[in-house]
C-alpha cells in the first residue's frame, strides 16, 4: 500500500516534468513526433513490399496452376478422341485436384490482393496526412516565430515611450540632469570669471596714471618735454602765499 503510493507521487512528478518539457519546446515535440511517424512509415512500406511479393508469388502459382489445367484439359480431349478412356479418367482425376488447387489459390489470391490494396490505401493516406503534418509544423513554427518577435515589438514599443516610469524615460531624464549641470557649470565660470574685472582694470589704470606721471616728471627734469609736445595745457601760474590779484580799476568817464 506504501510502495503503491510512493509510485503514484513518483508518476506524478514524472507527468509533471513531462508536461514541462512538452510546453518549453511544443515544435521540437511535433518534429519528433513527425519524424517518428516517417520511420514507421518507411517500416510499413517495407512491409507493403513484402506483402506485394508473396502476392506476387500465389499469382504467379495461380497462373500456373491454369496453365496445368489447360494441359490437363488437352489431354483429356486427346486421349477420349483416341477412345483411351482410362488414361482420359487419370486425366481426369489429375484435373479435379488441380483445379480444387487452383480455386483455394485463386481466393488466397484474391484475399491477399485486397489486403495488399486496403494496406497501400492506408499508407497513401497516412503519406498525404504526413505532408499536411510537415506543412503544419512550418506554419505552427512560422507563426510562432512571428508571435514572438511580435510580443517583443511590442514590449519594446512600450519601452520606447519616454515616460519617467519607463527605463527609456529614466535615462532621458538622466541625459536631461547631466545637460542641465554642465550648461550651469558653463555659466558659473562665465560669470565668475566677470568678478573683481572693475577692480583690476581701476588698478590697471592707477597704474598706467602713476607711470605717466612719473614719466612726465623724469621729462620734465630732464628738460626733454614741453607742454606742447606733452600736448597738455600749460599749468596756471598761482601767485604766492600772502599775494592777491588786483583788480581792474574803473575808467572815469
Amino acid at each position: 500500500m506504501i510502495l503503491g503510493k510512493i509510485w503514484k507521487a513518483v508518476q506524478a512528478q514524472l507527468n509533471k516534468f513531462a508536461n514541462y518539457i512538452r510546453g518549453a519546446d511544443p515544435i521540437a515535440e511535433m518534429q519528433y513526433e513527425y519524424d517518428r511517424s516517417i520511420e514507421q512509415m518507411k517500416e510499413g512500406r517495407e512491409g507493403l513490399a513484402q506483402y506485394r511479393a508473396l502476392v506476387e508469388r500465389v499469382q504467379r502459382q495461380v497462373t500456373n496452376e491454369r496453365k496445368q489445367v489447360a494441359v490437363l484439359e488437352a489431354k483429356i480431349k486427346a486421349a477420349l478422341g483416341s477412345n483411351d478412356r482410362d488414361t482420359a479418367a487419370k486425366f481426369a482425376l489429375d484435373l479435379r485436384r488441380a483445379r480444387e488447387e487452383l480455386s483455394e489459390n485463386e481466393k488466397q489470391l484474391a484475399l491477399h490482393e485486397q489486403a495488399y490494396q486496403n494496406n497501400l490505401v492506408k499508407i497513401q493516406h497516412a503519406v498525404k496526412k504526413l505532408d499536411e503534418v510537415k506543412h503544419r509544423i512550418s506554419r505552427y513554427d512560422a507563426e510562432l516565430k512571428m508571435s514572438r518577435a511580435e510580443s517583443e515589438m511590442a514590449e519594446l514599443a512600450t519601452q520606447f515611450k519616454f515616460n519617467v516610469t519607463t527605463d527609456f524615460g529614466q535615462a532621458e531624464q538622466i541625459l536631461q540632469d547631466q545637460i542641465d549641470r554642465n550648461r550651469a557649470r558653463v555659466r558659473v565660470a562665465s560669470d565668475l570669471s566677470g568678478e573683481g574685472l572693475d577692480e583690476i582694470q581701476r588698478e590697471i589704470s592707477v597704474e598706467k596714471s602713476l607711470a605717466e606721471d612719473a614719466l612726465r616728471e623724469f621729462e620734465k627734469e630732464a628738460g626733454l618735454v614741453t607742454p606742447e609736445t606733452a600736448k597738455t595745457a600749460p599749468a596756471t601760474k598761482e601767485l604766492g602765499p600772502g599775494m592777491k590779484a588786483f583788480e581792474p580799476v574803473p575808467e572815469v568817464g
